[in-house]
This record gives C-alpha cells, sequence and structure tokens, in this order.
C-alpha cells in the first residue's frame, strides 16, 4: 500500500482539519445532490411524483445510513493496521469487507425490489403516489449494489487517511446526478422513475471513478487470496453497533416528529421544515466524528494513546469554533432559515422556536459526536450504542412526551427533548473516557 495518510506523526490540528473538510465537503455535496432531485423532479413533474421522491428517498437514506453505519468498521479496522505499520494487511481488509458489503447488497436488492408495495404502504404513501413511489424504490432497489458500493469505498479510502478522494468522486456523483435529472426528468418527463435512474447512475459512474482511482494509488488494492471469516466478523462486531444505534436514534427522532404532528398542522410543518435545515447543520459534527475516528484508530494501532487524547480536545476545540457560529445562527436567526423553504408566516415562526432550542444542541454535539469518533477509533463501539441508545430511549423521547405536556408547551419545548439527552450522553461519554484512560495507562 502506497500514498496513505500517516497520523501518528506531525501537528495534530492541521492533519486533522485537513482531514476533516473534505469530509464535510462531500457530505455537504451528498445532501445538495439528493435535493436536487426533490428540486428538479418539483419543477418538471406532478405534485404526486415529489410525493414519491421525497417518500422513497427516505426510505433509502435509512438503508443507506445503515449501510454506511456498518462501513465505520472497516473504515475502523484499516485505519488501526495501518497505525500497527502493517501496510500489506490493508487489502486483505478491503477485499473481505467488499464480500462482506456485496452479500448485504444482495440482500438489500431482494429486500427491496420484492418487498416495495409493503414498504410504500408503511410510509404512508398518499394513494395517487403509490405507484411512482414502488416503481422509485424498485429501480433504487436493483441499483442497491452501486449504492452500497459507492459508499463502502468512501470509508475505505477515509480508513485509508484519504478524505480527498471521495469529495472528487461524490463531486463526479453530483454532477452527473444532476445533468441525468434534467435530461431524464425535465425532457424525457420521467418522473421519480427517472430520478431513482439517475441517482443509481450516477453513483455507479462514480464507483468506477472509486476503482480506477485505487488502481492508480495501488494495482493490489483489490487482490484477494481466500476469504477471512475473522476480518469479516471484525468489521461486522465494529459495525454493527454504530448501525444498529443509528438507526434506533433516527427512530426516536420519528416519534419527535410524530408529537409535533399531534401539536396541529402548523408545528409539523415547523418541525419538518427545522429537520431540513438541522440536517445541514448536522453535517459538521458527523465530519469531526468521522475524521475522528480514522485519526484515533491509526494512532491507536500505533499504541499513541497519548496523540489519541490530545486529537479528541484539538478536535472538540475547532467542531466548537464552528459550533457556536452555527448555534448563534440557530438561536437569533432561525426565521432566516425557515425562509429559505417557507414563506408561510406561521410555520417560520415555529421554525424559529424550534431552531432556538436546536442551538443548545449545536454545542452539544460538537462536544458529544467527538468522544463518540474517539470511541469508535479505540474500537468500542458497544459502548457507543449503549450510550445512544440511552441517551434516545430513555431520556429523548420520554422528555419530549413530558415537555410536551406542560401548559403552554410549543416547538421550543419540544426541541429542548434533544440538547437535554446529549448532556446524558456527555456526561456518559466523559464517565467512560475516565475509565478508558485508566484501562490503557495513558
Amino acid at each position: 500500500m502506497t500514498d496513505t495518510q500517516n497520523f501518528t506523526r506531525g501537528p495534530i490540528l492541521r492533519k486533522l482539519l485537513q482531514f476533516a473538510m473534505p469530509i464535510l465537503f462531500a457530505l455537504l455535496l451528498q445532501a445538495l445532490y439528493t435535493a436536487a432531485d426533490l428540486l428538479i423532479v418539483g419543477q418538471f413533474s406532478s405534485t404526486s411524483q415529489v410525493s414519491a421522491v421525497s417518500t422513497g428517498g427516505q426510505v433509502m437514506q435509512t438503508l443507506t445510513s445503515l449501510v454506511s453505519s456498518m462501513a465505520m468498521g472497516i473504515t475502523i479496522l484499516i485505519a488501526q493496521v495501518l497505525g500497527q505499520g502493517k501496510k500489506d494487511k490493508v487489502p486483505h481488509v478491503i477485499m473481505n469487507g467488499l464480500l462482506l458489503f456485496a452479500g448485504l447488497a444482495l440482500i438489500l436488492t431482494v429486500m427491496v425490489v420484492v418487498f416495495a408495495p409493503g414498504l410504500a404502504h408503511m410510509m404512508r404513501a398518499p394513494q395517487s403516489a403509490l405507484d411512482a413511489t414502488v416503481a422509485y424504490l424498485r429501480i433504487s432497489g436493483l441499483g442497491a449494489i452501486f449504492i452500497v458500493g459507492y459508499n463502502l469505498v468512501g470509508s475505505v479510502f477515509r480508513g485509508l487517511g484519504d478524505s480527498i478522494t471521495p469529495l472528487i468522486t461524490v463531486g463526479i456523483a453530483a454532477i452527473i446526478n444532476v445533468f441525468l435529472d434534467l435530461i431524464l426528468v425535465a425532457h424525457f418527463k420521467m418522473g421519480a422513475s427517472g430520478a431513482a435512474i439517475a441517482t443509481v447512475t450516477a453513483q455507479a459512474i462514480s464507483l468506477v471513478a472509486f476503482y480506477f482511482l485505487a488502481q492508480r494509488r495501488d494495482g493490489k488494492i483489490f487482490e484477494l487470496k481466500q476469504p477471512d471469516f475473522t476480518v469479516i466478523k471484525a468489521i461486522m462486531k465494529l459495525g454493527s453497533p454504530i448501525a444498529l444505534q443509528d438507526f434506533l436514534i433516527n427512530i426516536s427522532f420519528v416519534v419527535i416528529l410524530a408529537i409535533a404532528n399531534t401539536m396541529g398542522v402548523t408545528a409539523s410543518a415547523g418541525i419538518g421544515v427545522g429537520e431540513k435545515a438541522t440536517a445541514f447543520i448536522m453535517l459538521l459534527p458527523i465530519a469531526f466524528m468521522q475524521a475522528m475516528a480514522a485519526f484515533v484508530a491509526q494512532n491507536v494501532g500505533a499504541k499513541q494513546h497519548n496523540r489519541a487524547r490530545k486529537s479528541l480536545f484539538y478536535g472538540m476545540g475547532a467542531s466548537l469554533v464552528f459550533a457556536t457560529v452555527m448555534a448563534y445562527i440557530s438561536f437569533f436567526h432561525g426565521d432566516a432559515l425557515a425562509r429559505i423553504f417557507t414563506q408561510n408566516r406561521g410555520v417560520v415562526d415555529a421554525t424559529a422556536l424550534y431552531m432556538k432550542s436546536y442551538a443548545f444542541d449545536v454545542l452539544m454535539t460538537a462536544i458529544f459526536f467527538c468522544f463518540v469518533g474517539y470511541f469508535n477509533g479505540y474500537g468500542k463501539t458497544q459502548f457507543v450504542m449503549i450510550q445512544g441508545l440511552i441517551g434516545a430511549l430513555l431520556f429523548r423521547i420520554p422528555l419530549a412526551f413530558f415537555l410536551t405536556s406542560l401548559p403552554g408547551a410549543n416547538l421550543f419545548y419540544l426541541g429542548m427533548a434533544t440538547p437535554a439527552s446529549s448532556v446524558v450522553q456527555i456526561i456518559l461519554c466523559v464517565s467512560y473516557y475516565w475509565m478508558l484512560r485508566r484501562k490503557i495507562c495513558i
């Protein structure tokens, strides 16, 4: 293996930022080109087609998120092997990871294609959009191998300490996706089906670009002598808890959305708009979390525990600087963020209330997500899962029900359940950090 990024030497903050910023831009590009599907379909197709893209896209995003979370296992394992100085073992890890995720892609394909009607009904797709939603899901399901591969290979490169290549390939996918949307949706009037074909094709071409870039990096990166179930088990052991945590946390936010729906249509629309805005703001802590995992994992492999610990605090400091700006905007200018998505005065006011409460969580997640990345780097993904479940199921959901039962409750009350649960999770993380530190004597 050549051209791997060495995180075990040199200035910590500079290397961490150089690694994290391309991850952030890649996440932003991915979010923007996903939004482009809805925008273009909304401009050139009927409301039912927009509904199909929205509903089908939400299902596929949930499933893709599970795959991406699972793929963190291969990121961590590659980085740890590199830290141990065993570069020759990296292709073995990569190829066994590809075998594992090829199997997952096959399962995903069968599940989505066969159960597309059931998934559409489960998501309460409107009757007028039902057929289009099923078509969107089936096309996406048939392209699951490309969707899974696209997300997996990005995780592989981040494990190698390379966040530039995934940014380049996401950029390629974004340009191709928008181009194909304009052809299939705007010109050929294919609606939701056209958007699905555009997305799958863009990710397939991006995956080919990944392959050639990897070959240029090292022609032996995809060599496999024989499957190694020990490696496959290690990837699953690291990635499965992260995937389960992310899935159940997403469920907790679905419950919060359901609570908002009981508060009236304005509140429902307000939290919907608020979630669209926060999805972009959350890309920052997610980028630091992913960067922290690979950075720490390399140093753990090299037994540079003190350097791993320093990177945690450098990461928190840098993340907090960005988060403070976003918290200010969320608290004092939430109405301006809302107007990007709607001009309805009632919805704007409701969103602004929600964004005020979210401003506190922006600061909490700047700290909390760095801890999560740090523990992931150490391979302590089971603890990450446990604290996530405690925060989501034992605090966030019960608090949301309690706060909205108070007199005069509004979206600010509902929103405060999230930063309150984040405080609990930070306390758990700090406690576990000191336990881990004593255990490894750093």
